[in-house]
């Protein structure tokens, strides 16, 4: 495999939000965070995707998000800004708001809330390239939006120039494989891999890269699977992908029938984090709740089982 040629490849993660404990943007936090990714090797930012806790942020606490993560990142990787709201508007009123504040490109969904048919996702995206002068990449998350975005409608976008990528989190590997296929023809086409614990399948499957929540407590693990990869040497991008995988426990921590999947994660995520002592606190956006003591110390065995120490 070689180095791919499309315009945002290799490990992009989505970026936490820290919060301090009254709910504000922790901007100190924040900021090392991002300070943490590049110093992992990341190849690119995106703010305000699910593990942005987006969908839990007003509108001006997602421009101050915007405002800290370009001014941090400064260039040295491209920032891709989610712009995911419910109808087309609101949409590209959130997507002119990031490239007023300097992002690189624009990552949305289909519309939800409201019921749609696929000739209304394929206006919608279309629209909403119009409405800003950025790279606009879909985002595939049907556990969230309801709606699948399958090769069939990605891929004419992609070669009208309305998409410069696609962001698979749907889990649906053989709809992947399909997408990755297609776009085999179509030279700066980013395909992304959302579903981080088979990066290594979805790589050989033709991935460019990989959107790893994940990747925000380990981004120097997931850089090291992506650059095994790129360079083929599939053995070690299977151990690296196996410890991943086991790391990923600590989603885990959270006691079965006490929080949704979506506060397990990215609870688990910023858990970890201030282990690691990178934020300070592991606040979440209400109504989602922290993890307590004992669940804490689970994460902490995960931290040590995969080689990552916590901070005493």
């Amino acid at each position: 495999m070689t180095a791919p040629s499309s315009a945002y490849s290799g490990v992009i993660p989505p970026v936490v939000t820290p919060l301090t404990a009254d709910g504000e943007l922790d901007r100190a936090s924040l900021e090392r965070v991002v300070g943490h990714l590049l110093d992992g090797g990341v190849n690119g930012l995106f703010a305000l995707g699910s593990s942005g806790e987006t969908a839990y942020l007003t509108p001006s606490r997602q421009d101050e998000v915007i405002e800290v993560i370009t001014a941090t990142a400064a260039g040295q990787v491209p920032v891709l800004v989610g712009a995911i709201e419910t109808t087309t508007d609101r949409a590209a009123e959130r997507a002119r708001a990031a490239a007023a504040r300097g992002a690189d490109a624009v990552v949305a969904t289909a519309p939800f809330y409201t019921r749609t048919h696929v000739t209304e996702i394929d206006r919608h995206f279309r629209e909403l390239a119009a409405a800003v002068d950025l790279p606009l990449l879909a985002y595939d998350v049907p556990v969230c939006v309801h709606s699948k975005l399958d090769p069939e409608l990605l891929l004419p976008l992609a070669a009208d120039g309305v998409l410069a990528g696609v962001k698979d989190s749907s889990g649906d590997d053989g709809s992947f494989r399909r997408l990755a296929i297609g776009a085999r023809g179509l030279p700066g086409f980013s395909v992304l891999t959302g579903h981080e614990l088979v990066v290594d399948a979805m790589m050989l499957s033709g991935a460019d890269g990989s959107v790893p929540g994940l990747g925000n407590v380990d981004p120097h693990g997931y850089v090291r699977l992506h650059e095994a990869a790129v360079k083929g040497d599939w053995d070690a991008a299977r151990t690296e992908q196996d410890r991943l995988v086991g790391l990923f426990d600590i989603v885990r921590a959270a006691r079965p029938g006490t929080a949704s999947a979506t506060a397990a994660g990215l609870g688990a995520f910023k858990t970890a984090l201030m282990l690691l002592g990178v934020i300070d606190t592991h606040a979440m956006s209400s109504p989602m709740r922290r993890l307590d003591e004992a669940e804490t110390a689970a994460v902490a065995a995960c931290l040590e089982r995969a080689g990552l120490s916590p901070v005493r």
